[in-house]
């Protein structure tokens, strides 16, 4: 098995430098779900998911050697230019779990300032773009002082392993377009440790696909991600669901290398409603879902049966529906989001995001 665990990863005793990396890495979308873990943040079944552009976290790390060592984690830290102590708290919780793979963390201070584009703890995957942005900047920490990962590709993946290991679905989104996470013969290189980028397998269809993010509620939610996977092991529809999504998955790469939009749709939606319905089976149950996100469904299943427009919809672990569509439908799809489906948004807010390029360094 793949061990980034690296002792020579250390500051000489003489060596005092600083310096800083900046990093802005987006969320994603799963399309197979990633519902169940085991282990340390290692998947029951195989994911796939759109990167997203628009709705992203911007992660700025600074460091200089410590004044007097220790073995602590030194760190201050800021979320949208205030002070967060619960952030703080779990950030260095995470810090000090993968000491082994970055030995130097102990021997610098850190300041990290992160801020997102979209609303926090609302089920838009905030977890996958913050913790992808601070793996990317350990990641550049290390190749900046020990001249290490200089390969494109094993950067990637050791900020894929990294992110991972912080947040499961976060190893997805350093990667452009679509990657995928998780074991399976479907997908040549497809690990549970690591994504894989997918993108170049895309039907040129997809490239430019619209996720447009309505916010039905921006308020936090009742049961964090986390929590939700930790309730998957008393689920008695668990195995189940495991052996569903392979059989899924495999039925999606199919349809995102030929174009087939309309298996797409039925997959997307069908994976959709399966997570919720995961959670409403758990034990304690509960809901996610408003009832604004069951009428903008309704609406929209009405839209496309009047219009057969290949639009479709699917959910992450929150109330707000994604809105999936084709760029060379845009227009009519737009007017029918203004007209009908913003009234239903908290405040009339919308992303309006699509299939992105990936993160990138801020220089």
């Amino acid at each position: 098995m793949l061990d980034y665990t690296n002792s020579t990863l250390r500051l000489s005793a003489e060596q005092s430098l600083s310096g800083k990396t900046q990093w802005i890495s987006p969320s994603n979308l799963a399309l197979i779900k990633y519902w169940g873990k085991y282990g340390r943040q290692l998947p029951r079944n195989p994911s796939i998911s759109f990167t997203l552009d628009t709705a992203a976290t911007t992660t700025k790390l600074s460091y200089r050697t410590k004044d007097k060592p220790s073995d602590t984690i030194v760190l201050d830290f800021k979320f949208d230019g205030s002070a967060n102590e619960a952030f703080r708290a779990k950030l260095v919780k995470f810090l000090n779990s993968i000491a082994d793979i970055f030995p130097f963390l102990t021997q610098l201070e850190f300041s990290i300032e992160s801020s997102n584009s979209f609303p926090h703890s609302a089920g838009i995957a905030s977890s996958a773009s913050s913790m992808s942005a601070l793996a990317l900047c350990l990641c550049t920490v290390e190749k900046e002082i020990f001249g290490t990962l200089n390969s494109k590709a094993e950067f990637y993946q050791k900020a894929s392993y990294v992110a991972r290991l912080g947040s499961g679905s976060a190893c997805r989104s350093v990667y452009d377009t679509m990657a995928v996470w998780g074991e399976t013969t479907e997908v040549t290189g497809s690990s549970n440790l690591y994504a894989v980028p997918f993108g170049d397998q895309l039907h040129e269809v997809y490239r430019d696909f619209h996720d447009d993010i309505l916010i039905v509620s921006k308020g936090e939610k009742s049961v964090s991600s986390s929590a939700g996977h930790g309730l998957m092991e008393g689920n008695i529809f668990a195995d189940n669901r495991y052996a569903q999504a392979n059989s899924r998955f495999a039925d999606l790469q199919i349809a995102l290398k030929n174009g087939d939009l309309e298996s797409f749709g039925k997959i997307t939606e069908n994976e959709a409603l399966t997570l919720h319905a995961l959670m409403m089976t758990s034990e304690p149950s509960y809901i996610l879902m408003r009832p604004n996100t069951l009428a903008q469904i309704e609406l929209l299943r009405n839209f496309r049966m009047d219009t057969k427009l290949p639009v479709y919809f699917s959910l992450d672990a929150g109330p707000n529906l994604h809105l999936l569509y084709p760029d060379n439908i845009a227009k009519p799809v737009q007017d029918f989001i203004k007209s009908d489906l913003l009234p239903l948004c908290e405040k009339g807010e919308i992303i309006e995001d699509r299939a992105g390029k990936g993160p990138r360094k801020v220089e």
